[in-house]
């Protein structure tokens, strides 16, 4: 068999390819295997990626995070800018947090190791996972800069020739409040790195391939054409949209999005997006990339599995200092807030080209999260994050999905392993009545949790939320869904967007905003109304007053 992969017949280039994939997706079960915190076990954030030895992508995990997938690569040229592929050697992993460098905020870490055969460099393995604690503020959106946001990782080794960087591993356990989660948390990346290095060179010897090279080429070459045939089906033109944001207090925020095509090429562009802000709603440029890319993927070239060639005919600028591409040391540790709304305006832009491929504002774009920490009673920390979402936007075809992340693909997890590790007690979960936009297809539902502090001290709380004033959009005469609140037990609102002190028996209730509706609710058939109205999901008022339809 020739070395040289551009010889490889359709066929045998699909199954490289999808042992390939299989090789990321073996990577990262050693990671959801070995992991301490629940947010990757149960949540699923994180990602795995294999790349060639320039850095780009060839295959990555299929329940990924996408935003990471995207970004793992940019982040692993980094580390050979400042470590030359000859100078790595079996057995080295790079890390860093650096939220310029990876994925846009100190929480997550990137583990890479390189892949060697036959004695030679021949490509990268690598993950990103959200860590329980980075210490500092945690995970907040009220902080003023990046210092006050947790301990920040240069790019460096956290293991050279195998053995553990012990002055680093000192430095970062010593600044957080979970130690164990964190060491076991990077201890399980680490393994997954191994994991999908050691697939990639049986593959490579299975293969009888020298290298990555040449089938990196051929891989990238096909998913870049696939991207390509599926922008030139669009008509050439520019279309612009705005989302409005909560913001934070006074200081509201905006994104103003314009979708030029050409040609094979995309272009957008984030001119007259709001200023960054002194708070940590700031969306870093590899974020901004990622959350761009990746939507038009979905709604142009669903089916073609991603790599580095997915995205090279697409294009992503955004003024600097804005909101979508702020200098250091603004803080950003709450950038899913600005980023994940990138979709919603992408799609409201690509709506009037395009209106057959595109869906509605998500409610749970973007997430809302509740961060618990504290002592139990047994006296040890916790840090633990809620993860839930709002309901998915309608799309041409279908009802919205409820309680189901957009553009995130961030799982819930199990409330009964939350509750294992933390004092809260989880007394509510289900569906909001009417909180889907109105259409002839239904945004997706929000979701009601309530949640009571079981411990007898005080607990912080950080919450990280949008939706409140601005709920998301309906698309064609669709309506919007229902906004987010937050309320104490007395009804009381705290901050959505700051730390706040809980007192012991304490109960919080998280309403998660619903999605926009697609098309005018008058073209909704009956049956589907009579459905909504026999399960919960909408009033008889809704019903009968939008819908024109009584039981």
């Amino acid at each position: 068999m020739s070395d040289m992969a551009h010889d490889l017949d359709p066929v045998t280039l699909e199954i490289y390819w999808n042992r390939l994939i299989s090789a990321a997706d073996e990577a990262a079960t050693g990671l959801l295997r070995t992991a301490f915190s629940t947010i990757v076990r149960e949540s699923n954030d994180f990602a795995t990626v294999l790349m060639d030895r320039n850095g780009d992508s060839i295959s990555e995990n299929t329940g990924g995070l996408a935003s990471f997938s995207c970004i793992l690569p940019r982040t692993t040229k980094e580390f050979l800018r400042r470590v030359p592929a000859e100078a790595w050697r079996p057995g080295d992993v790079m890390v860093t947090n650096d939220p310029w460098l990876a994925t846009g905020h100190l929480p997550d870490f990137t583990v890479v190791t390189g892949i060697f055969h036959r004695g030679r460099l021949v490509g990268f393995s690598g993950s990103i996972a959200h860590s329980p604690d980075v210490g500092g503020a945690l995970w907040a959106a009220d902080c003023r800069d990046i210092f006050e946001e947790g301990i920040r990782i240069p790019p460096g080794h956290l293991l050279r020739d195998g053995q553990w960087n012990a002055q680093m591993l000192d430095i970062l356990l010593g600044n957080v409040r979970v130690p164990r989660q964190v060491q076991g948390d990077l201890q399980a990346q680490v393994v997954a790195a191994e994991v999908g290095a050691r697939r990639v060179a049986e593959f490579l010897e299975d293969a009888g391939l020298a290298d990555l090279q040449a089938l990196s080429a051929a891989l990238h070459e096909r998913a870049d054409r696939a991207m390509r045939r599926a922008i030139t089906a669009m008509p050439d033109g520019s279309w612009a949209a705005e989302i409005a944001a909560d913001g934070f207090d006074e200081k509201h925020t905006r994104i103003a999005c314009r979708v030029t095509v050409q040609g094979e090429t995309m272009a957008i562009d984030y001119a007259g997006t709001s200023p960054q802000i002194d708070r940590g709603i700031n969306c870093v440029m590899n974020y901004t990339h990622a959350y761009s890319v990746y939507p038009v993927k979905c709604a142009l070239d669903p089916f073609t599995p991603r790599n580095e060639g997915s995205y090279q005919a697409i294009s992503v600028t955004a003024p600097e200092r804005s909101i979508l591409n702020p200098v250091y040391p603004a803080p950003v540790s709450a950038r899913q807030l600005t980023g994940h709304l990138l979709a919603g305006a992408i799609y409201k832009a690509l709506a009037q080209a395009i209106p057959e491929k595109v869906i509605a504002e998500c409610g749970g774009a973007p997430t809302m999260r509740a961060l618990f920490s504290g002592t139990g009673r047994d006296g040890a920390s916790f840090s633990q994050v809620l993860f839930a979402s709002g309901g998915m936007g309608a799309c041409p075809h279908k009802d919205g999905m409820s309680a189901t992340a957009f553009p995130t693909n961030v799982g819930a997890g199990s409330i009964e392993a939350y509750e294992s590790v933390a004092p809260i007690i989880v007394w509510t979960k289900r569906l909001r009545m009417d909180s889907g936009g109105v259409g002839a297809h239904r945004g997706g539902l929000g979701q009601e949790i309530e949640l009571e502090v079981d411990t007898p001290d005080p607990v912080r709380l950080s919450l990280i939320s949008d939706r409140h004033d601005n709920p998301a959009g309906g698309l064609l005469g669709g309506g919007p869904g229902g906004p987010a609140r937050i309320t104490f037990r007395d009804g009381t609102r705290p901050h959505p967007k700051s730390r706040t002190t809980v007192p012991g028996g304490e109960r919080v209730t998280l309403l998660y905003a619903g999605g926009g509706g697609y098309g005018d609710p008058k073209a909704r058939p009956r049956e589907a109304v009579l459905h909504d109205l026999r399960h919960g999901y909408i009033s008889a008022a809704t019903a009968r007053d939008v819908y024109g339809v009584e039981e």
